[in-house]
């Protein structure tokens, strides 16, 4: 009976045994399974968000059509021409690809909801099978700022265009896209003084110093000498430097009080002048809330000629030292005013099978007839220009060596 009782208990114990690893063994597949299972549900939902991705920018791209051939044919040509390119109740309306209807060739009025656009990736006859699509596309041309990012020591032109008037530009730039951290390097930067570094020695997480130059002129005309001169409170030019600097109080600058262009081809300012100097701008230290570390509000001249604030005018914006993002906005006085066909926003909603991305581009809406050089002449070494014309020939460069 001992004996009995002995391999009872081993039978019973190796049979604990076998059901616990059979139930490790189970846990353990089930694990790898909801594992793979799930990282095979992530890959394909990461397709699918990069196909829907890629549907919204192909709305983008119908829109970017949409908006050139209304830019060649509405602004300056015939009605008739303008109905048959898109006309501007059509890119104007939030109605569900309607800013669309003739570019895709669906649709005749503004309000006429135009269904899903398949994105076809091949002429196959299955090429519908792949399942996506631009749901809903709109097109906004009225927007309430300008935003872009320039390369340092480049420049972008920006054409300060609304309906309704403005007498002042506002300038935010140096965002947390720009740095590394949420830390922005003010040290050193007060408003008087306005040191100038050589490029090495201004720190990378510090704001740019930011070139603004207006070019305006009334609506009834102007001269070339115009931009070279002052009358009263008037003007159709100005230069200013925008230093960063950790001051706070600094309000809104008038761009004829702080102009840095000399008055006249023989002026030779003090250079202790502060109005020789960069113009103050305060900057936050820190980007931890998010938006952009320096402001500037421009009070605009009025363009010489001009009895109210209509007119065409740029903002040229070149930031030193650093690259930089910014945004542009219009006010006249506490009001905004918006920007209009300048750089319309477009809204997307592409779509992969059942799941949407959705997305909002701005599109520089430029004059096609007027572009907007960098510069006459762009160098990165020295300049060299040799050569003699006479009435009867020319005569090339001889030993000019740049």
């Amino acid at each position: 009976m001992k004996n009995i009782s002995n391999n009872t208990q081993a039978g019973a114990v190796s049979l604990f045994v076998v059901v616990f690893f059979m139930l490790l063994i189970t846990v353990v597949t089930v694990s790898f399974l909801r594992l793979m299972t799930a990282d095979q549900q992530q890959s394909s939902d990461n397709d699918l968000s990069q196909s829907a991705y890629d549907s919204a920018q192909a709305g983008v791209e119908d829109a970017k059509r949409t908006l050139l051939s209304y830019k060649q044919y509405c602004v300056s040509n015939t009605a008739s021409q303008c109905q048959a390119a898109g006309d501007i109740n059509h890119l104007s309306t939030a109605v569900c690809n309607a800013a669309l209807s003739k570019a895709i060739g669906a649709g005749t009025t503004p309000s006429e909801k135009v269904d899903e656009v398949l994105i076809q990736q091949s002429t196959r006859d299955d090429a519908e099978l792949l399942n996506q699509a631009y749901t809903c596309v709109t097109i906004d041309l009225e927007t309430d700022d300008y935003v872009g990012n320039v390369a340092a020591n480049e420049s972008q032109l920006v054409p300060l265009v609304s309906s309704s008037q403005f007498d002042r530009v506002r300038v935010e730039w140096f965002s947390r896209e720009d740095v590394s951290s949420n830390a922005i390097s003010l040290n050193g930067l007060g408003v008087s003084g306005h040191p100038l570094y050589t490029t090495g020695r201004w720190p990378v997480n510090r704001p740019s110093l930011m070139r603004a130059q207006l070019v305006q002129v009334a609506t009834s005309g102007f001269t070339i000498a115009s931009f070279d001169t002052v009358s009263g409170a008037q003007s159709n030019g100005a230069s200013m430097f925008l230093y960063p600097t950790a001051e706070s109080g600094i309000g809104a600058l008038p761009m004829t009080s702080y102009d840095q262009r000399k008055t006249s081809p023989t002026d030779n300012p003090n250079p202790k002048d502060d109005l020789t100097t960069p113009t103050a701008v305060s900057c936050q230290s820190s980007l931890s809330s998010g938006g952009f570390a320096c402001t500037a509000t421009l009070v605009l001249p009025q363009a010489i000629g001009a009895t109210d604030n209509q007119r065409t005018a740029f903002l040229r914006l070149v930031p030193l030292y650093n690259s930089t993002h910014f945004r542009v906005t219009l006010w006249n006085g506490p009001t905004v005013a918006k920007f209009s066909g300048v750089q319309p926003a477009v809204d997307s909603t592409g779509r992969a099978n059942d799941l949407f991305r959705r997305i909002e581009s701005r599109v520089d809406l430029y004059d096609t007839t007027f572009p907007y050089p960098e510069a006459a002449i762009d160098l990165t070494g020295n300049f060299c220009k040799d050569f003699a014309v006479t009435d009867t020939q020319y005569i090339g460069s001889s030993g000019c060596n740049p």
